[in-house]
């Protein structure tokens, strides 16, 4: 079932309802920008040894503070810009794909993007022992060939978007058992870097990694904002939309570069954060209300839940476990509830 994430709001609707719509999407917009700003500055602060804000501050500032130039410098604070970074860059993504193709299902980890750099990352790191400067290129250039494949496989007089996400589900299916093989063929330390690259973890987080994640969001965030009205008229169908002056296949292979490569980058960096993508539409399409894009929305949510996620996993436990596996908790048991959803009122996937 084609599932919009957004609608847009009838011609004839008051200039109050207008307008109310509009000051609740500034103030949702606003709230998760301090939430997020909050979650951050909670992560910089607190851990096994808490720093007031004060110190964090001047640790940001490139003050030496003892203790904390360390913990919060070196440690905490690339961390949790990456966990940001992903996390935005997660979000965006995946409502620009659920967007465009109206199925919430259609995010980068459900249609083979992630699971195509996911592959060929365990293939670097098992088979060829290849660094981390390494693996995320093989990862990056492997989201975006798989992304390609999809695409072509999908194309026939245009691209529908149940044929690309069963298209995406069934390569998804083949590169995962790809995946299976190679670990089940690794020895015991590439076992070990592979799973924890594969699992989607924070572990060890520097600056070589936040700030190509950072760079990518500069770039083709501005790319993904600019066709929003496009992407809007879009879930008005092919047709209606090429009618209101949109350039349908142009607009629709531009917002998929971007948003691949927003995903290839990310994942590249954090590995395979599971279902940020996927959730983050969907929760900010039910904060925002109707009407207006949910891009912005959607990378603010995909941030919360990775900072949110990656502190759990590191203090909320007995034991620490890295971010994928508390957002795989969230994400597994919504996925259940659409397809339960679905098959009740009867639609289609």
């Amino acid at each position: 079932m084609s599932v919009p994430l957004v609608t847009r709001p009838p011609s004839t609707g008051s200039a109050a309802g207008r307008a109310r719509r509009i000051s609740r999407r500034r103030l949702v917009v606003l709230t998760l920008a301090v939430l997020v700003v909050a979650a951050l500055a909670g992560t910089l602060m607190f851990g096994q040894t808490f720093y007031p804000p004060r110190d964090v501050i001047r640790v940001i500032l490139g003050e030496q503070v003892p203790g904390a130039s360390f913990t919060v410098g070196r440690l905490r604070l690339p961390r949790a810009v990456l966990a940001a970074a992903a996390g935005f860059s997660f979000g965006l993504a995946g409502v620009t794909f659920q967007t465009m193709l109206r199925n919430p299902l259609a995010s980068p980890d459900i249609i083979g993007i992630s699971s195509g750099a996911s592959a060929v990352a365990a293939m670097a790191i098992v088979t060829l022992s290849l660094g981390r400067t390494e693996v995320s290129v093989f990862a990056v250039v492997a989201g975006l060939a798989v992304a390609l494949l999809v695409y072509t496989l999908a194309f026939r007089d245009g691209v529908v978007g149940t044929r690309l996400i069963l298209i995406g589900i069934g390569i998804s299916a083949m590169l995962d058992s790809v995946t299976s093989y190679v670990l089940s063929q690794a020895a015991e330390w590439d076992l070990q870097e592979a799973m924890r690259w594969l699992t989607g973890s924070l572990n060890g987080a520097d600056w070589d990694q936040a700030l190509p994640t950072l760079a990518a969001l500069a770039v083709l965030t501005p790319v993904l904002l600019a066709r929003s009205r496009d992407l809007s008229a879009m879930q008005l169908g092919d047709d209606t939309a090429s009618a209101l002056g949109v350039r349908v296949e142009r607009t629709r292979i531009t917002v998929i570069v971007a948003a691949v490569g927003l995903i290839a980058v990310a994942t590249a960096a954090a590995g395979p954060i599971a279902f940020v993508a996927f959730l983050s539409g969907p929760i900010a399409a039910r904060v925002v209300g109707p009407g207006g894009s949910p891009l912005v929305p959607a990378g603010l949510v995909g941030s919360l839940l990775v900072l949110v996620a990656d502190f759990c996993g590191q203090f909320a436990f007995g034991a620490r476990y890295p971010v994928g596996v508390v957002t795989g908790v969230l994400g597994a048991p919504y996925l259940v509830y659409l397809i339960i959803r679905t098959n009740r009122t009867g639609g289609s996937l």
